[in-house]
C-alpha cells in the first residue's frame, strides 16, 4: 500500500489540505484513495509512535493500525494529514532547529508500516512569519526559549530536509512554500491523491476564495469559463494577476508583532530563507512543488 503523510509544518495548513482532501473522498475512493477522518488515526498514531519508543512494534501491529483507520474499506493509497506528527508546537524548535526529531518520526513511521511505501508531504514557510504564528500558540513567556536559545538567522529548513533523507532514503518527500500555496493548491492536492494532473478536484479554488474578494472570485470563474483548455502554468499565472488586483489585503498580510521584530529583520530572515529554499529545490530525491 501507498501510506501518504501530510506533516504540516505548523502554521501553513490549519487543516485546509484534510478538509480538502475530505470533499474529494468520495470520488477519491473510485480512483483506489482513501482519505479517513482525522479522528480514526491522529490519536491512535500518535500513541502508537511514542510506544515505539520504548519497544518495536509488535509483528501484527501495522494490520492492526490499518484495520482501525480503513475499518473495513479497501483502498490502494491511504493519505494521513497531522500538523502534530513530528511534535506539539511547544518542541517544534528544540535543540534550536526546526523539528530536530522529525526524521527520527518518519523512521518510527517505516517500521511501523514496513513493506508500505512511504511519502512525506511538508509544506515550509519564511520564519519571519512562522517564529511570531509559533510563539502565538505556544506556552512561553520568552522568544528565547521557546527557539531554546537560537538565534532565528541560523534556522534552516534545509537542515530537516537533509535530516529526513539521509535517515530515510526510502521514504518519497515532497516540499513546497506555503508562501506559495495559493498558486499551486491544486497541483498539492492532487500530488497527495496521486491522480492525474487533469483530474477535476473539489475545492480546487478554496484557498484562493479565503484571500480574494467576493469580486474577484466572480471575475476569475468567469475568466476560467471563458479559457476552459489553460495549461496549470497559465492558470497560475492568472491567479497571480487577479491576486494582485483583488486580493485581501487583511487575510494576506502577516502579524508580525514580537518585541524587537525589525523590518530590517524581516527582510534579512526572507532573505535567508529564499537562500534555504534554493537550496531544497536542488535535494537529491526531493520533490520541490514550484509555483
Amino acid at each position: 500500500m501507498q501510506i501518504v503523510f501530510h506533516a504540516g509544518a505548523h502554521n501553513t495548513d490549519e487543516d485546509r489540505i484534510i478538509k480538502c482532501l475530505l470533499k474529494n473522498r468520495p470520488d477519491f475512493s473510485n480512483l483506489g484513495v482513501n482519505v479517513p477522518p482525522p479522528s480514526r488515526y491522529r490519536k491512535l498514531l500518535h500513541q502508537t509512535l511514542l510506544a515505539m519508543h520504548e519497544n518495536a512494534p509488535s509483528p501484527d501491529a501495522r494490520d492492526i493500525m490499518i484495520e482501525a483507520i480503513l475499518e473495513e474499506e479497501n483502498c490502494e493509497r491511504l493519505l494521513l494529514s497531522n500538523e502534530n506528527f513530528f511534535c506539539v508546537p511547544n518542541m517544534a524548535l528544540r535543540g534550536g532547529q526546526f523539528y530536530d526529531k522529525g526524521h527520527e518520526r518518519v523512521q518510527l513511521l517505516s517500521e511501523l508500516f514496513e513493506g508500505d511505501d512511504i511519502e512525506v508531504f511538508l509544506g515550509i514557510c519564511n520564519p519571519a512569519t512562522y517564529l511570531p504564528a509559533q510563539f502565538r500558540r505556544t506556552k512561553f513567556d520568552d522568544f528565547a526559549d521557546m527557539t531554546f536559545g537560537a538565534d532565528p538567522r541560523d534556522l534552516r529548513w534545509s537542515d530537516l530536509i537533509y535530516r529526513i533523507r539521509e535517515n530515510n532514503p526510502n521514504v518519497s518527500l515532497t516540499v513546497w512554500c506555503n508562501e506559495d500555496t495559493p498558486l499551486i493548491w491544486g497541483q498539492v492536492i492532487r500530488e497527495l491523491a496521486g491522480i492525474n494532473p487533469n483530474e477535476k478536484i473539489k475545492g480546487g479554488f478554496d484557498l484562493i476564495s479565503e484571500i480574494m474578494t467576493s469580486e474577484g472570485m466572480k471575475r476569475f470563474r468567469a475568466y476560467l469559463a471563458d479559457n476552459v483548455d489553460l495549461s496549470e502554468m497559465q492558470k497560475r499565472r492568472v491567479i497571480s494577476a487577479f491576486l494582485d488586483k483583488f486580493g485581501r489585503d487583511e487575510m494576506i498580510e502577516e502579524e508580525l508583532d514580537l518585541p524587537g521584530w525589525t523590518e530590517a529583520l524581516v527582510d534579512e530572515l526572507s532573505d535567508i530563507y529564499d537562500e534555504d529554499v534554493f537550496e531544497i529545490s536542488r535535494i537529491p530525491g526531493v520533490n520541490y512543488i514550484a509555483p
